[in-house]
Parts: C-alpha cells; structure tokens; sequence
C-alpha cells in the first residue's frame, strides 16, 4: 500500500514522492529504480530539509540517549557495508555529512568541495533506508513526522 501525499501542498508533494520512489528503491537495492529517482529528489527544493528531519528521527528514535562518536561510526560503517554490495558509488563520506547536517552539527569548509546534489540525494535514501531496518515503522510515518516538525518549526519563527 502506497501513502498518498495529495493533502500536502505541491512543492511538498514532489519531495515526499520522489523520497518514497528513493528509499523504496534503496530498501529493494534496485540501482536503476534509485537512479531513476535520485534526479527529481535532488531537483525538489526543500529535499535535504526533510530528509535531514526523518534522518534526525531514526537516530533520536534508535538512540535516545543520544549518538557519541562510535554510534555514527556504526551507522555511518554500516550503511557503507550494506549498500556497497549493488551500489558501488557509496562513500562514507558523503554519509557522514548528511549524518552531521542532520544532526546540526557540520559546518561546510570553505574550501571544501560541497558533494554534487545527485550525490546527497543517493546517500540520503541509502542512509534512509538502512535506518529503517531497526524500526518497524514505515518511511511514511517518519516523513509525515518530518513534514509536521518543519511546520511547526516554520510557524514558529
């Protein structure tokens, strides 16, 4: 059964189809699916700020004591692992900063090259994806947790 995203507002609605297609790609370890969504996750604005915002949930939610540095080894370990086996181009790396950034702690060098868009939006469906396989929820519920914490957060402010 798929979520249908119709009450959200249209920019909305692209990111969290094109999330859906990503992840559900990345679980199924289909290369050609995940490539055949990794271009309209990286053109939706607004795709790293929730991404960011369900990754942040998974690791609160596996972690409520909160993530030292062996925890993001682990994870960031892992996920590598895992997805290196059918999908060659992952790089620990670019797990590493979409683990920082959703967690709020990675400031970008200047001199640093900033990893192409296609490239977060890869990670972030793979890092995504392996989180998931410590919760029995599905994405759905974490993205709609995500699109309400970004709400409320904009209302906020």
């Amino acid at each position: 059964m798929s979520t249908t995203w119709r009450h959200l507002p249209a920019p909305a609605q692209a990111i969290a189809n094109a999330a859906s297609d990503a992840v559900a790609a990345a679980q199924e370890r289909d290369r050609d699916g995940l490539e055949a969504a990794v271009g309209p996750l990286a053109a939706a604005e607004g795709s790293a700020l929730v991404l960011g915002a369900v990754v942040r949930l998974l690791l609160e939610e596996a972690h409520p004591d909160g993530l030292g540095g062996d925890e993001v080894r682990r994870v960031i370990e892992g996920c590598a692992r895992a997805a290196a086996v059918w999908e060659p181009a992952v790089d620990p790396h670019v797990l590493l900063i979409l683990l920082a950034g959703a967690l709020g702690v990675h400031d970008q060098d200047e001199g640093a090259p900033r990893p192409a868009p296609d490239s977060l939006a890869r990670h972030a469906a793979l890092l995504v994806a392996h989180l998931l396989t410590s919760t029995s929820r599905p994405f759905a519920g974490y993205l709609t947790a995500a699109f309400t914490e970004i709400e409320r957060t904009a209302l906020q402010d």
